[in-house]
């Protein structure tokens, strides 16, 4: 990497900023993604950001390769724009992003889908650098997925390919998902669901979650511990649906290798035995055991894959 790069990660619940060299991140800084108000507000804060880090770092834009997005949603990494996301950053299609970028910076732009970015990081730099067939699970906001088959990042035909995990069905009974369809994984066990799922438990009303107001998955699994019955459900729950997603993406993608990424996984020593013994027990892999690891970069794989596109 001759020059460094600026990359950016837009979380759900945090937008992450870096600048990468040589394969290693010199600075980072994070906003508040605010992401139910749109993108289009926290342009001004990322360009502000961008700014900080770059005087932190005594770095001139002239001495910077590119800025690199990592986005939700589906995304065209060749017309460099988002086609479709659901209800974070909801008016992020209607933007020229690479516009914003010339008028802000005056450097080439790079966008890609964050699971998309998040494996690459992974692949070249952390625990998938042994395999050329690896799929990558986030667990946060809500429930991302991408793959590399003999050595190659999925996009397709229309830029779904391998992104659409989250969105498989695995209750078709179940409740409406923010796409449109029903039963959705992100339905049955996601952050942005979670409010929901916890309120239409039977023993909501005993539960010590009735009187927290914002409950994370790391709380559901703290007060699972402690005996609490609807955190035992919600936790089990969860645990079975994020289970079924992991079975889906190997049969869909035949991986040597699965990795597990994403905010969640701060309680991945509870997750990853659990999905393990799941998948060995009903994969249908004949040919032998997928390997599935907690990520080397959980924070930060997406800045570094981005990183990787732009000098590239």
């Amino acid at each position: 990497m001759s020059k460094p790069v600026i990359t950016i990660d837009m979380g759900g619940t945090r937008i992450k900023i870096g600048i990468v060299y040589n394969n290693s991140l010199l600075a980072s800084s994070s906003i508040d993604a605010n992401s139910n108000n749109g993108l289009r507000s926290r342009l001004p804060y990322i360009q502000e950001t961008v700014e900080k880090l770059l005087l932190q770092e005594r770095l001139s834009l002239t001495g910077i390769a590119g800025l690199g997005i990592a986005s939700p949603g589906i995304v065209d990494n060749h017309q460099k724009k988002i086609l479709s996301i659901d209800e974070k950053f909801g008016d992020a299609p209607e933007i020229n992003l690479e516009e914003w970028c010339l008028q802000a910076f005056g450097l080439p732009f790079f966008i890609e889908n964050d699971a998309r970015a998040a494996l690459l990081g992974e692949w070249k730099y952390g625990k998938a650098q042994d395999y050329d067939n690896i799929v990558l699970m986030t667990l946060g906001t809500g429930i991302g997925s991408a793959a590399i088959m003999e050595g190659q990042l999925l996009r397709g035909k229309h830029f779904t390919a391998g992104i659409l995990g989250g969105h498989s069905v695995i209750n078709y009974k179940g409740g409406l998902c923010n796409c449109g369809n029903k039963g959705c994984v992100e339905t049955e066990a996601s952050t942005w669901n979670l409010a929901t799922i916890i309120n239409s438990d039977k023993n909501f009303a005993e539960s010590r979650l009735a009187s927290i107001p914002e409950v994370d998955y790391e709380l559901i699994f703290g007060l699972a511990e402690e005996g609490d019955e609807t955190a035992l459900q919600i936790r089990d729950q969860s645990l079975q649906a994020w289970s079924a997603c992991a079975i889906n993406l190997v049969h869909a993608y035949d991986p040597e290798a699965l990795i597990l990424s994403g905010g969640i996984m701060a309680s991945g020593s509870q997750i990853i035995p659990y999905i393990r013994k799941q998948v060995e027990a009903h994969a249908w892999t004949p040919w032998g055991t997928v390997k599935i690891e907690t990520a080397e970069f959980p924070e930060m794989a997406a800045l570094l894959g981005m990183a990787h596109l732009i000098s590239n």
